[in-house]
């Protein structure tokens, strides 16, 4: 089932989020829905916030990357079927050098900006079977991991950005929680008066 992602301006997107247990109830028909509502907004990444759970869940499929005519060989093949739920993650360790990529959020659509992160990350979590890793990412999976892992912490790709940035956004910013922007999947917006 797809269900509405969470637009900016909701508190949700600003808790930390909580570990789970194997006993979380209907834990694997919430993947299926995650995955679903993801493919259906043409996502790369979806986090248990961005459908207003503050929970330590996200999930990614770096495979849309692949076609990037920018990568290298090795790359294309780290990023072309990657697709893993990450469940109580933790970073272990951010390192390398910083760099630069134009980053967006299914909850802030139609705002892209460029971001600084750093090359490598490492970190533990659970699989959707609840079994234990530590494993280490490079590059864009880094990327694209670090983002949907800034969501479980209550953290946005805009709060990366400069003070000038933020204060040119914030008129935008405002109408994507007023629900004054189009978008082409389900939404839930924050500022939205309800009907009495």
């Amino acid at each position: 089932m797809i269900l509405p992602i969470v637009a900016y301006g909701d508190p949700v997107l600003r808790k930390v989020g909580t570990d789970i247990d194997k006993d979380y109830p209907n834990l694997k028909e919430l993947l299926a829905n995650m995955w679903e509502t993801m493919y259906g907004a043409s996502g790369v990444g979806l986090a248990a916030p961005q459908i207003g759970l503050p929970i330590r869940v996200f999930l990614v499929d770096a495979t849309p990357f692949s076609d990037d005519e920018e990568l290298s060989d090795e790359e294309r093949k780290k990023i072309d079927g990657f697709k893993k739920a990450f469940i109580n993650a933790h970073i272990e360790e951010e390192v390398g050098e910083e760099w630069i990529f134009n980053e967006g959020c299914l909850s802030i659509p139609d705002v892209r900006e460029d971001v600084k992160r750093k090359d490598t990350v490492t970190l533990t979590y659970m699989d959707e079977n609840f079994k234990s890793h530590t494993e280490t990412y490079d590059g864009l999976l880094a990327r694209i991991i670090q983002h949907e892992y800034d969501h479980i912490e209550g953290i946005l790709f805009t709060d990366k950005l400069s003070g000038l940035k933020k204060r040119l956004l914030k008129a935008r910013l405002a109408n994507i929680s007023k629900g004054k922007i189009n978008v082409d999947y389900r939404m839930r917006f924050p500022k939205i008066k309800k009907a009495r």
